[in-house]
Order: C-alpha cells, then structure tokens, then sequence
C-alpha cells in the first residue's frame, strides 16, 4: 500500500469540492482510495461558526457530552468519540470555528459519486478523516469519520487461527486504519495537505455502504462504563 499526500492550495469557504479534489488529482488508478480532511469538507458545506459559540455548539452537535477539563469536553458524535464534538479553530481565518460536515457518510459517498464519473474508473473509495484522541495515550491519530466505496471492516469471526482455533471476536477496522495512515503522511499543522491518494490498499471495494458495520451498541462495548453520566 502507497500513500501520497498531496500539497494544495488555500481551500476557502464555497469552494467546490469535486472541482478542488480533480484539480490537485487529476487521474486516479483502477482501486485507489481518495483522502479528503473533514475541514476542507466542511467548507465546502459552509459548516462554519463565529469563535463565541462554541460551548454552545458543543452540546449542540453532541449525542453524549462530558466536560473533563476547562477547555475540553469529551464527546459522541455520530458514534465517534472525540473532542469538543470536532469543532475546531486550527487552520481557520479569523478564528473561524470549522465544524465537522452534517453528514460524513452522504458526503462521501456523493463526492466518489462525482470522482468515479470524473476520473471514469468503477473501484474508487474515499475515506473523510480527523483526528481523535485514544485514552491513556499523548498524540492523536486519524478516524474515518465518513467513508464510501469499500468494506470498512474486516471480520475474522469464525475463521481459524495458526494453531486451527475459530477467532470469536476479532475485527479489523479498515477504514480507521486507511485514515490513521494517511493522516500520519498528511500532517496535522501548515503542511497544508488536506488530500492524499492512496494506492494498492488491501480493501473489498463494495458499491453498497453499510453505515452501521463499525457501530458497537454501548451495552456490548468495553468502555461501556465510562459513558455514563455523572
């Protein structure tokens, strides 16, 4: 597998995302995967805010909400866990606050809708990305927060080990996985690589999106504990 990040102009507010994305791509191989950062999304969609509302917006965009220290509150978003609900103000003009689009899912799936026409492939994925914490360890790394195009999950449930033992509960988490490699190779500061392209990725790509297959129910998850309220 091949990453390519891919160095791009200023990506400004009602700027077409399509147009933008063949502008810095313009040929994508039979089964690349396409990497687009959820800010440059969300701009093309207008999701923007004045840097007053953001408590506000906070609880507004959340289905689960925690304040855990004076500036940051842990949240749920769409059944992702993640800081201040991905409103962020890092890489905006102005202290601009960029929330993260309406609908990850729709929105990838409707530009690889317009990709696949463009660069007249049929096997095309593309992942939208951000960044999220993991509990217990310093940095971030990438979370696919909307993807399309390819099976995000890998079951291995019934399927034998080395030593012939059926797994029971192991499951890979493909898109997470695509999304942290790439956001590692496109950076998190002025590197100014809201794109990449990634090439030979060990995906199944799939024309049918099933939105569900990476949701756990909170009553069956192991961290089920820390979600309750206080």
């Amino acid at each position: 597998m091949q990453i390519s990040a891919i160095k791009t102009s200023i990506f400004r507010e009602g700027e077409d995302l399509k147009s933008f994305v063949a502008k810095n791509i313009p040929a994508a191989a039979e089964g690349s995967v396409i990497v687009v950062t959820s800010k440059i999304v969300a701009l093309a969609e207008g999701r923007t805010a004045e840097g007053g509302e953001k408590e506000k917006l906070i609880k507004k965009e959340s289905s689960w909400i925690q304040k855990v220290l004076p500036r940051w509150w842990l949240t749920v978003r769409d059944g992702v866990v993640i800081v201040n609900a991905g409103i962020d103000e890092s890489n905006s003009e102005n202290g601009t606050l960029i929330l993260l689009p309406c609908d990850c899912f729709a929105s990838a799936c409707a530009l690889r809708k317009k990709l696949l026409a463009h660069y007249r492939i049929k096997r095309l994925g593309v992942v939208i990305t951000d960044s999220r914490i993991s509990p217990l360890r310093a940095g971030v790394t990438g979370v696919a927060l909307g993807y399309a195009g390819f099976k995000g999950i890998r079951d291995y449930r019934g399927v034998v080990d080395i030593f012939g033992r059926k797994m029971q509960v192991t499951q890979t988490n493909i898109a997470d996985c695509l999304a942290t490699a790439s956001v590692l190779i496109m950076g998190e500061g002025s590197e100014q690589q809201p794109l990449a392209i990634i090439t030979d990725a060990p995906v199944e790509f799939s024309d049918r999106m099933n939105r569900a297959e990476l949701y756990i129910p909170l009553k069956d998850d192991l961290f089920r504990n820390l979600f309750r309220r206080r």
